[in-house]
């Protein structure tokens, strides 16, 4: 996604959506992962998100950007660590036990900006053996944003790495987009 893109996606999705897009935006991580924050892992003296990753079991210590930190500051906060920073993102997590229909939903922010077409379900008349065309957009995309930005802005592929949770260069590598301007 580029900048306008995703100030697009944030126009069109409601509050939580909003916080969910924003913490993708400036952290790289994923759906699940952002779902199942809660108040425990959000540190508003330092500035920190504290988490484990669900996909690599990864330890992650992620400072906040400032956008996202004002995002926080109107969340209503209550007494429980254990309350999700996301209610319904994470409630539709925990029900299903994936993020399937999160992405979903996503996909329907992104209609609604205009970045894709609704799937209208109609036959192609190619039949269940013919390959399925994947959206050139989705939820994970955010992470290749994330990483394509960081880089591009001169931030060096280590702390790149360590904010996204790359384990390697090469992989971050597959995520880097390098634009024109970053170019010239």
């Amino acid at each position: 996604f580029s900048e306008r893109e995703v100030r697009r996606l944030v126009l069109a999705a409601d509050f939580e959506w909003q916080g969910l897009i924003m913490c993708a935006f400036y952290t790289g991580q994923r759906l699940g992962d952002i779902a199942s924050l809660t108040w425990e892992n959000f540190d508003p003296v330092n500035g920190d998100l504290i988490f484990q990753t669900i996909k690599t079991d990864r330890s992650m210590a992620i400072p906040v950007a400032s956008p996202l930190m004002r995002y926080f500051e109107k969340l209503p906060a209550g007494d429980d660590p254990q309350a999700p920073l996301f209610p319904n993102a994470y409630a539709s997590l925990m029900r299903n036990n994936k993020v399937a229909g999160l992405s979903n939903q996503f996909r329907k922010i992104m209609v609604k900006a205009g970045l894709v077409e609704d799937k209208n379900h109609q036959s192609t008349g190619k039949g269940r053996a013919a390959k399925r065309q994947v959206s050139k957009y989705s939820f994970h995309s955010l992470r290749h944003t994330t990483t394509s930005m960081l880089k591009n802005a001169g931030v060096s592929a280590p702390i790149t790495q360590d904010i996204v949770g790359h384990d390697s260069e090469p992989v971050s590598r597959q995520y880097t987009h390098i634009d024109m301007a970053a170019k010239r």
